[in-house]
């Protein structure tokens, strides 16, 4: 990357931050997976958060989101689409029922496969209307037309790399085992916290979608 870019690069990096940073569907399922499943479970999940990210870039740069942005009806589609799942996780995470202290303490307890992990975090991302939205104006707004498709793609690629970095360290923090311990009595509201935050973000969707 040219130093003719390197201000473009510099906005891009601090817009992210702030959109990343912002508690969302991303957050609430990588902070469930880590006291419910661990470390090792969420750092799969936040992986497949941050490759999501590169769904949104590859339609971006495909110009494929400009069509999404102009029609109403494909734009709902996934709109629906993405609320139905956030919905679906959540209603699941209500009914979690309480488990010992030993399993927040270490025992991973029907652990989800890495595939499954990975899959959680890549759906929640790539099924998230708002970070269309941002990937949209972003490649509208932000960064100009004129700027080659290479360095678009570095950006995209960044992007997601960031994003993971950054899920991966909420990983950390929450899946410690100490931290996990924590939840040794109240885990499963917390779980059930969570999930009633994603169900009530998939309704919101779903609410914003009909105006």
């Amino acid at each position: 990357m040219t130093a003719e870019f390197l201000p473009q690069f510099c906005t891009i990096v601090v817009v992210h931050l702030l959109a990343v940073a912002s508690p969302g569907p991303d957050f609430a399922v990588v902070v469930k997976q880590s006291v419910t499943h661990g470390k090792t479970t969420a750092l799969w999940t936040s992986l497949g958060v941050g490759t999501g990210i590169l769904v949104h870039v590859l339609y971006s740069l495909l110009g494929i989101g400009v069509i999404i942005s102009q029609s109403i009806i494909a734009f709902t589609v996934m709109k629906f689409a993405g609320a139905a799942y956030l919905i679906y996780i959540g209603w699941k995470a209500l009914w979690t029922r309480p488990a010992s202290s030993r399993f927040y303490a270490g025992i991973k307890k029907e652990a989800p496969t890495v595939g499954r992990a990975f899959w959680t975090g890549f759906l929640t991302n790539g099924l998230n209307p708002k970070a269309t939205l941002f990937f949209l104006s972003l490649f509208t707004v932000v960064i100009a037309a004129d700027t080659p498709l290479g360095i678009q793609a570095f950006y995209g690629i960044y992007m997601a790399f960031a994003t993971a970095l950054w899920f991966s360290g909420i990983s950390v923090l929450f899946g410690n085992s100490r931290v996990r311990a924590l939840f040794g009595r109240i885990g499963h509201w917390f779980e059930r916290l969570m999930g009633g935050v994603l169900l009530l973000l998939g309704i919101k969707l779903i609410i914003t979608s009909q105006k």
